[in-house]
């Protein structure tokens, strides 16, 4: 056969493709269209760029600040610089809640789930509005304290101060049935060398709808300390740009479009498609895979994550039966696809999910995407076996949510609630129908405190608890009373920033919950020093890990020392704050506390820097946090 012929057969298939992607949808080809029409045009300079700094912050995942002020929060995005271009740590940033991979080395830790893509690896996010809608052109993100943190800048259609969308995104929007979100820039975490203030401006993609709406998403692992953004710079015109003559008259992009949206996990009804039942042709064999045992095939396709897995069963009848196949979901994160699951995902998935153990659903369903009725079809189909639910930041909860949680997960074990803070106070008391719960995390929350506590007396097996920044339990004391008499088996409880609780009731906790390995109490203003709390506490809870006793003035020498007489086993103390604890006392502690690795005495008066040079020069295993403002 001549050469010239497969040549042709490859261009004409190339051909199709190209009409057979351009004939999708009107949609699709009016827009094609333009472009052809706008490569033949030289792009004009009479779109003036608009530079904006966020308005305001629309929602975020953590933070360090508390939840009654502005000092370290996110709410200090919005508006102009507070302090770029100086560098160091300052109250008026916004700030994440952990840094580097000392909580994943605590007993609170929980094990991750598997499948998770390789291309995410975000571990918070923010989302910041701004004035006017405009096509990105840049985005400065202006960071003061160890930058490095972003990993994932991605823009929405949806304007959050219009009712009327422009006519681009109402056409994303009709064909795609709800709001889209595009990546603008995505990389895996880097280490930056030195804490200085930099501006990171990216290299950001072209996307064809005005937004102002941004969303920042974080990975803090590879950080040594708790980075800090200053503000955010959203630089845009007001009309789509104009491709220049250099454009091809045919966009590449579209060939591979779908992929690519697949590659990133902003293409909701790609998802879809790929949950949905297709028609598979009947093949005569199945090759070598009819001779591989059916256990094996499982194994092997184990390893996919969940859209390879949806592409692989449109193959052939017997993927399809492996990929469908229940056991291969026995433990799912959608979180990772947080901006394409919605009602019609989880309908697709129920089938396959009804022995599901474990489901991360965390940032999903937002804006509309999954609603009260969708989220409870779903548990009632594939809820029976579930053991843990992971529930983060998801705004569409209620009490219903919670209530069908109850009814339909009765050997639920773990439960993350955190930053779901749309859920009405007294929601919470159906948690205590969950006796067998063993986590709970309830960190930024409205829990109160009549529910809080019907779940302490009720849910006796808890071993780990987070009730940090709950601002409206009004008495911690009658809590932790509770937790002394109620949770014996408590090893991991998580107090910061709660307001009220004094010595009393940290002499119950402290007496009934010996088996604590871990306690945050940092930035609980009202524990002192002089009333022995905290050496009674080292004293009746030997097997503590990790101890935050953050900002706490008052902690003192005896307090160290006791930690260090009866503690052996501390692994992370944090003392920031303190101007009572002298070089004397830590070395005893370091001396003692061989398993010691993070100790941050940040804005401790007596330790300065020299004092910290020879701690770690004697004691080079151990992390010594020691904060600066410039």
């Amino acid at each position: 056969m001549s050469p010239v012929f497969p040549m042709l057969t490859v261009l004409s298939m190339f051909y199709y493709m190209c009409l057979r992607r351009r004939a999708r949808t009107a949609t699709r080809g009016e827009m094609n269209s333009q472009r052809a029409i706008e490569s033949n045009t030289r792009a004009l300079p009479i779109n003036v760029e608009i530079v904006q700094y966020a308005k305001e912050v629309l929602d975020f995942s953590s933070h360090y600040g508390s939840e009654n002020s502005m000092s370290y929060t996110m709410w200090n995005l919005a508006g102009i610089p507070n302090v770029y271009p100086s560098s160091g740590d300052f109250t008026q940033t916004a700030v994440f809640r952990t840094y580097g991979t000392w909580w994943d080395r605590c007993p609170s830790a929980r094990l991750p789930f598997k499948r998770t893509p390789p291309t995410f690896c975000s571990q918070d996010y923010v989302e910041l509005a701004f004035e006017e809608p405009v096509y990105p052109t840049a985005v400065h993100i202006l960071e003061t304290y160890h930058p490095g943190a972003v990993v994932r800048i991605l823009a929405c259609s949806a304007n959050p101060y219009s009712q009327n969308p422009p006519a681009e995104v109402r056409l994303l929007q009709a064909s795609r049935s709800t709001v889209r979100w595009e990546i603008l820039w995505s990389e895996a975490p880097t280490k930056v060398n030195g804490p200085q203030a930099r501006q990171f401006t990216p290299c950001i993609k072209q996307i064809n709808f005005p937004t102002n709406l941004i969303r920042l998403e974080v990975n803090s692992s590879l950080l040594d300390y708790y980075t800090e953004l200053d503000a955010v710079v959203l630089h845009g015109v007001k009309e789509r740009p104009v491709l220049s003559l250099k454009a091809s008259m045919i966009d590449m992009n579209d060939i591979d479009e779908d992929e690519d949206e697949e590659k990133y996990g902003c293409g909701m009804d790609i998802l879809n498609k790929q949950f949905s039942v297709v028609t598979l042709r009947e093949w005569p064999t199945n090759g070598y895979f009819d001779k591989l045992p059916y256990e094996l095939i499982q194994l092997i396709l184990s390893h996919l994550t969940v859209p390879d897995l949806c592409r692989l069963a449109q193959t052939c009848k017997l993927l399809y039966q492996h990929c469908c196949d229940p056991l291969q979901y026995i433990h799912l994160s959608l979180q990772p696809y947080w901006a394409r699951i919605n009602d019609t995902s989880l309908e697709y998935l129920q089938s396959r999910c009804t022995l599901i153990q474990w489901l991360n659903l965390s940032w999903t369903g937002n804006r509309g995407a999954i609603s009260v009725s969708g989220f409870s079809r779903f548990l009632k189909v594939c809820g029976s076996e579930l053991v843990r639910l992971e529930l983060s930041c998801g705004h569409f909860l209620n009490e219903t949510c919670l209530e069908v949680i109850t009814e339909m997960c009765p050997n639920l074990q773990e439960l993350n609630l955190s930053s779901c803070d749309k859920i009405p106070p007294q929601a919470f008391n159906h948690i205590a129908k969950v006796g067998s719960l063993k986590r709970l995390i309830l960190y930024r929350t409205k829990v109160e405190q009549t529910a809080l506590l019907s779940i302490l007396n009720f849910c006796s097996e808890l071993q780990h608890l987070s009730l940090g920044s709950c601002v409206m339990i009004e008495d911690y004391d009658l809590i932790a009373s509770m937790m002394g008499a109620k949770c014996k088996k408590l090893r991991s409880l998580d107090l910061w920033r709660c307001k009220n609780i004094t010595e009393n009731g940290i002499a119950e906790l402290a007496s009934g919950c010996q088996l604590l390995e871990e306690l945050d109490l940092g930035w609980c203003p009202t524990l002192q020093s002089s009333t022995g709390c905290f050496t009674n506490l080292a004293r009746k809870l030997p097997n503590l890990q990790k101890l935050f006793l953050t900002a706490n003035r008052s902690v003192c020498d005896t307090d160290i020392e006791e930690l260090a007489a009866s503690c052996t086993r501390l692994r992370q103390l944090d003392i920031l704050g303190t101007r009572m604890v002298s070089p004397a006392s830590l070395r005893k502690l370091l001396e003692s506390c061989k398993d010691l690795s993070l100790l941050d005495v940040s804005f401790c008066s007596q330790i300065d820097n020299r004092v910290v040079l020879e701690l770690n020069a004697n004691f080079p295993n151990v992390f010594i946090k020691k904060s600066f403002t410039q």
